[in-house]
């Protein structure tokens, strides 16, 4: 075990800045000394560290000091073979992981409710995506996870399956550990990579939470360390531990995506993260799980919200999500916009929840916050409300009409959501945040389609795609 009470790459940094050198060099701020008078109380201390590959201070596309340091510690702290430093976000992440493992017309398994970059990564790639239909969560109204039974039907039905791509936590924490080591079992087995999406779950490490899919054999995988860790927002860690995936081509496809001019506030954040977590795997995570236990008791004992978990005894959620579902006249949308009059800002809303996302430390105003809840929620009856059904019931296993590479020889065309159905939709539509489509590009648009966009939109729901105010849809034109 290295010592994860150093910081390499912080430090050459912080060194720099503390020599007041003279920039004769980009960015233009020039140590922050070129910088509007508006903006300079809020950025002057980060523009010291805003650097970029001087002596010193290493290279992001081809490490030898201080860079290559830092990522070797991320790799002991994970246990992995290798990890890497993203600026770019878990969405490069997710595009590097695939294009490494994935091929022209490869057949790969994919999770239906993954995040768009995974499916863009699919199309840069050419890949042929067999979607896998996640379980229904009736209790907290979501796609949970994705059960082996329906992995082994894929297998079984289509032949020479090259990757299977999942996400685990989904969005809102929740994990099946055992079908999960299933899979990545039986997947190796057939001589499948198992790539992971786990942006959720950068703490699934320490004591108390769910188990990492590293621990249980996955290929490789992505961390957002801005999500849960005290990173800066793009900050992400890349983890391969496979014989099954060469680094080297991951590493080829990381310097083609990231930038070729990294932000070291970022880097230097991930490395300072790396070191947060290390230290409260050390310390212990008993008060941090015991103050949200309380923190979650107190919510849930107001009379217009409800805190809701599976009641599925395979599941466990993480601690850091909190989803709440409101017992009063205010969906989900309705609810988020309640809090944030009173200053308090979550994670996300759907029609049905809203999401929280506590931090990893046991110093967070409990107090102010439950009293910010009920001051928002206190003039709406208590009344018992009926959650808005959005799981689109069908196939276990489905594959697209018409792949990436296949839809390039068609034009598009915009039509109604009523003419759209029994098309091919010519995009992908994703309410945001979660990132998670709706419809996906190159499948018939359904009924069930329709309803559930309807339901989004009625909601309050933000899109990305297609023109949801006056409800039109990009379809293939045959």
């Amino acid at each position: 075990m290295m010592n994860q009470q150093q910081t390499p790459l912080f430090d050459v940094l912080d060194g720099h800045a503390k020599m007041n050198p003279q920039s004769m060099h980009v960015p233009g701020h020039k140590n922050g000394q070129v910088f509007s008078k508006k903006g300079y109380p809020y950025f002057h201390k980060v523009l010291e560290i805003d650097a970029t590959e001087l002596t010193g201070l290493d290279d992001l596309h081809h490490p030898e000091g201080a860079i290559v340091e830092a990522q070797k510690l991320v790799a002991d702290l994970y246990g992995v073979e290798k990890s890497y430093f993203l600026v770019n976000g878990s969405t490069v992440g997710n595009l590097a992981m695939i294009l490494a493992a994935c091929s022209e017309n490869d057949t790969v398994l994919v999770q239906r409710n993954s995040h768009k970059s995974i499916l863009n990564g699919l199309k840069m790639a050419g890949a042929r995506p067999v979607f896998l239909h996640p379980t229904y969560d009736d209790e907290v109204q979501v796609a949970s996870y994705v059960s082996f039974k329906t992995v082994k039907e894929a297998f079984d039905t289509y032949k020479h399956i090259k990757a299977v791509i999942l996400t685990s936590p989904n969005y809102y924490g929740m994990v099946n550990q055992k079908e999960l080591a299933q899979i990545i079992t039986y997947a190796h087995g057939r001589g499948a990579a198992v790539l992971i999406d786990e942006a959720h779950g950068a703490h699934f490490i320490l004591e108390g939470f769910p188990t990492s899919a590293i621990s249980l054999g996955a290929d490789i995988m992505v961390h957002s360390a801005h999500k849960t860790l005290p990173a800066m927002t793009m900050g992400s860690f890349l983890h391969v531990n496979s014989s099954l995936i060469k680094s080297e081509e991951v590493e080829s496809y990381l310097q083609m995506l990231q930038s070729s001019s990294p932000s070291y506030p970022i880097m230097a954040s991930l490395d300072l993260a790396r070191y947060y977590l290390a230290a409260v795997k050390e310390k212990g995570t008993i008060q941090i799980i015991e103050k949200i236990a309380v923190f979650s008791k107190r919510l849930g004992a107001i009379p217009q919200i409800k805190v809701v978990t599976s009641k599925n005894q395979d599941l466990q959620t993480d601690g850091l999500k909190l989803t709440i579902q409101s017992q009063c006249e205010l969906n989900g949308y309705e609810l988020q916009r309640s809090f944030e009059k009173e200053g308090l800002f979550t994670e996300m809303a759907d029609p049905n929840n809203v999401l929280f996302v506590l931090p990893l430390s046991k110093a967070f105003d409990a107090d102010e916050i439950l009293i910010k809840i009920g001051r928002a929620v206190r003039e709406y009856r208590p009344i018992e409300r009926k959650s808005i059904g959005l799981h689109d019931e069908g196939k276990t296993v489905s594959t697209l009409v018409l792949c990436y590479n296949e839809i390039k020889g068609y034009n598009k065309k915009v039509v109604t959501f009523k003419d759209a159905i029994g098309n091919i939709s010519g995009e992908m539509i994703i309410p945001y945040p979660p990132g998670v489509p709706v419809l996906m590009e190159g499948e018939y648009v359904t009924e069930r389609h329709i309803e559930i966009l309807t339901a989004y939109i009625e909601t309050g729901a933000h899109f990305q795609g297609g023109d949801m105010k006056e409800k039109y849809i990009k379809i293939l034109d045959m």
